[in-house]
């Protein structure tokens, strides 16, 4: 049986007796059970529409975030420059706006370029030059900090003040921001890309076993490159629409790291256990932001939300070990030992 074959097993992929298992549904009924126990503790503030839209819309764009890790993740790297890449991306496109007297729609297409190039130069790093994605990718967020500074002039840039770039994501459908519409093709367009097509099959068979998997004929690094492309380019689209969504900032991107990779490891526990997928991951955004926004009506803390994601993330990180030890463990250590480049000639 080939490499490809037992992925496709291993991953879900064969047939499989579905259940409502605690052990795949567990953050939906938290989620349920958050719901219930603020909606009792704090009547007036948490069970209202005027919640729901807004943890919705304050989701969308860590959602995205969380997404563009997740793409790599399955293919067993690490992209740590996500946050960054979305801070240039979005600071770059304010720039060309307000400096530069560009159309939203150019300044758009700049940003997420951009993106595009953030991710050709972390490939040509990880599989050329054999440095693991993990060091690769967290330089390269060192880098594009340092890049802000100088495209921003190391100032805050004042929003645009153009009505069609607020538009563009604060243009309400049926009650929410459109920013959250975005988020679901979003991830309906990875969930087809990592499920149904050979892409997928290929991106989880290297995250599995990349040795097998090259021996199986799967060119590993042409898909480390798509993998780490994917992610710059989602994440430089997420920055954009931060940007247009709450106003330009110079620290938005590292506030959103931790969030998507702890929703990334917890979704990998969810719905498909073992293996990092859109809708689980999707699910562990809004468990989270549920749990943070009730205990923040409840206590009026300013530090729940960094509290709980880290939490969060070593939680989920420890259940997705202890469901599939050897899965998860061989990914991580693939991630944190040398790259695809090496492990391929």
């Amino acid at each position: 049986m080939s490499v490809l074959n037992q992925s496709a097993i291993a991953t879900g992929s064969g047939a499989r007796k579905f259940s409502f298992g605690f052990d795949r549904f567990s953050g939906l009924y938290l989620w349920a059970l958050f719901i219930a126990v603020f909606s009792i503790w704090t009547p007036s503030e948490f069970p209202t529409t005027a919640t729901l839209h807004s943890v919705a819309a304050q989701q969308a764009v860590t959602g995205m975030i969380a997404l563009a890790v997740l793409v790599p993740l399955a293919a067993g790297l690490y992209d740590l420059s996500v946050g960054a890449t979305a801070n240039v991306a979005g600071i770059l496109s304010v720039v060309l706006m307000n400096n530069h007297h560009w159309a939203v729609g150019p300044a758009i297409v700049a940003g997420v370029a951009v993106g595009v190039a953030i991710g050709a130069v972390n490939a040509l790093v990880v599989v050329k030059l054999g440095v693991n994605s993990f060091i690769a990718t967290l330089g390269m967020g060192s880098i594009l900090a340092a890049v802000e500074v100088i495209v921003s002039s190391n100032s805050q840039p004042i929003p645009p003040s153009s009505v069609v770039w607020s538009n563009v994501t604060q243009t309400t459908v049926f009650g929410f921001q459109i920013v959250v519409l975005y988020l679901v093709i979003l991830a309906v367009v990875l969930w087809w890309l990592l499920a149904h097509t050979p892409v997928g099959r290929y991106l989880y068979a290297i995250g599995g076993n990349a040795e097998a998997a090259r021996l199986s004929g799967v060119r590993i690094n042409r898909y480390t490159t798509v993998a780490l492309l994917i992610s710059s380019t989602v994440a430089a689209l997420a920055g954009v629409l931060f940007s247009s969504l709450n106003g330009p900032s110079l620290d938005f991107g590292s506030t959103l790291l931790l969030p998507a990779f702890a929703a990334a490891f917890l979704g990998s526990t969810q719905l498909l256990p073992g293996r990092f997928n859109v809708w689980g991951t999707l699910l562990a955004i809004y468990v989270l932001a549920t749990g943070v926004q009730g205990l923040e009506l409840v206590s009026g803390a300013s530090w729940l939300n960094d509290m709980f994601n880290g939490c969060a993330l070593i939680i989920a990180v420890s259940l997705s070990i202890q469901r599939t030890p050897s899965g998860l463990i061989g990914r991580i250590k693939a991630a944190l030992g040398r790259g695809p480049a090496n492990r391929q000639k």
